[in-house]
């Protein structure tokens, strides 16, 4: 048996990969990421994305939830306008990947997995049926299937998101025409949401 540390030069170091330490971190991404991964960190791979939820209160910007640098959201976008945060179909806008994706909502309640510790509004399908939980979930998303928008409208408990695309990389591509015309016209469509993969 051979025992090495972690990056110490052990011969399967490549196969333990830790977000910001022996990848490097996503200038853009403003989330407190636990874990990135995909076809360009290790070969052959899928897409898998790991970050925290923080509470936040009710009512106020819902990007508190995905993060606490609010310096760098306003430092990046500028001042949004108030629809962006407290709009009914307000968050990640209605958009398809062309690989199936699954998005894992995992309470940390030792005592009660089940519990999420806070509320999830998600929209699936053109008709924009909305679905609202409050427990352990996994949505299965297949391929080129319109969702979104997806938004914690109250976090009272951090939780942890996970997102997996069953491809080699994250690809998206916005329908945002299904949203209203307040939301499309307030949100500043060359910084947010881009279109990832596709070409319009």
């Amino acid at each position: 048996m051979v025992t090495t540390e972690v990056g110490k030069m052990g011969k399967y170091d490549a196969y333990f990969i830790q977000y910001g330490i022996t990848t490097p971190k996503i200038e853009s991404e403003l989330r407190p990421v636990i874990a990135r991964i995909d076809d360009t960190v290790a070969k052959g791979s899928f897409f898998y994305l790991v970050h925290w939820i923080y509470p936040f209160e009710p009512g106020t910007n819902f990007f508190t939830a995905v993060t606490r640098q609010q310096d760098q959201w306003k430092k990046r976008y500028g001042e949004l306008s108030e629809v962006l945060f407290t709009h009914e179909m307000a968050g990640h806008p209605p958009h398809i990947h062309k690989d199936a994706e699954l998005l894992f909502h995992i309470g940390t309640n030792p005592d009660d997995p089940m519990d999420l510790g806070a509320e999830v509004q998600m929209y699936m399908g053109p008709e924009m049926e909305k679905h609202v939980f409050n427990k352990s979930t996994v949505i299965w998303i297949p391929p080129n299937f319109i969702h979104s928008p997806w938004r914690p409208l109250t976090t009272t408990r951090p939780w942890i998101f996970i997102e997996v695309n069953q491809g080699p990389r994250h690809t998206e591509k916005s329908f945002r025409q299904l949203l209203p015309r307040e939301l499309r016209e307030a949100t500043p469509w060359d910084k947010m949401w881009p279109d990832e993969g596709y070409t319009r």
